[in-house]
């Protein structure tokens, strides 16, 4: 049983991780066309 909630926490751990990077970079994304010379 401990195993399976480790597992959980583990998995739930990445997942925060993978949408805080998919964020940063919408955020990015965002600032790079707000601020390109192209316009």
């Amino acid at each position: 049983m401990k195993k399976l909630i480790v597992l959980a926490l583990v998995a739930l751990g990445g997942f925060a991780v993978w949408r805080r990077l998919q964020q940063d970079r919408a955020e990015l994304d965002l600032w790079t066309e707000a601020t390109s010379a192209d316009s």
